[in-house]
């Protein structure tokens, strides 16, 4: 597979915390304006030639118990198009930031499909938590960007484990290979696929068990979700 092509788009930085603990909604007029992006995106992602392996397949469509997705705040576009293909339409609810920026995203989900949970490691941490924890229980899977909702990119915090080790729940990596795509200079670097365009899709699945040790386990999250980031700069190369 060749190395796509990237364009440079403009997206302004993120603003720095305040220490503002307001909950940002969207609501009315701008709502509105989401759902013809929605459909957009919909059509969008079922154009895209996803590749997936037997491997891959196999851990992606485990739907016999919930399972914690992890991945790179910059591959969000493709989430929904995977559970939509993969995941036999099973409940899911995101990790979203509670900040403005955050509610437009939460918006936008709940326009595809997405139920949104709003907080992060800065913000409402303990009552995402216990709300995402409550989500499992009831038998939805759930969605975590462990560099989000700022970065720095392809950092993963030790929090996005919490869930897990808590309700005992599989954690999916997941991360996509773009054949062709654009890049958005924001600070997550994030990618939207070309239409008609391949995808190879990666999904690794690690058992509760091996997150018995939250520091080692954090280490080793995040060698292996690097070794499916292509354009990581210590990327390795993986087979899955």
């Amino acid at each position: 597979m060749g190395k796509p092509t990237l364009t440079r788009l403009n997206s302004s930085p993120p603003s720095p915390s305040t220490g503002d603990q307001t909950v940002y909604g969207i609501t009315g007029w701008k709502r509105v304006l989401l759902s013809p992006l929605g459909l957009l995106v919909r059509a969008w992602g079922a154009s895209l030639r996803i590749q997936i392996s037997e491997t891959s397949l196999r851990n992606v469509t485990k739907r016999d118990e919930p399972v914690a997705f992890v991945l790179w705040h910059n591959r969000l576009f493709i989430v929904s198009e995977v559970f939509r293909r993969f995941r036999g339409n099973r409940p899911i609810s995101a990790l979203i930031s509670a900040s403005r920026d955050g509610a437009w995203l939460a918006a936008f989900f709940d326009v595809i499909g997405i139920h949104s949970v709003r907080g992060s490691s800065s913000r409402f941490g303990r009552e995402a938590v216990t709300a995402l924890v409550d989500e499992i229980r009831a038998g939805k899977d759930i969605g975590i960007t462990p560099d989000g909702p700022r970065g720095p990119c392809y950092e993963l915090k030790p929090g996005a484990l919490i869930v897990s080790r808590r309700t005992q729940t599989p954690i999916l990596l997941l991360s996509a290979i773009y054949e062709s795509a654009w890049q958005l200079s924001s600070w997550d670097r994030f990618y939207l696929p070309a239409p008609f365009s391949q995808v190879r899709l990666l999904c690794w699945l690690v058992q509760p068990e091996e997150l018995a040790e939250r520091d080692r386990s954090a280490q080793e999250l995040q060698a292996r979700l690097m070794s499916m980031t292509y354009d990581a700069p210590d990327a390795r190369a993986v087979v899955i």
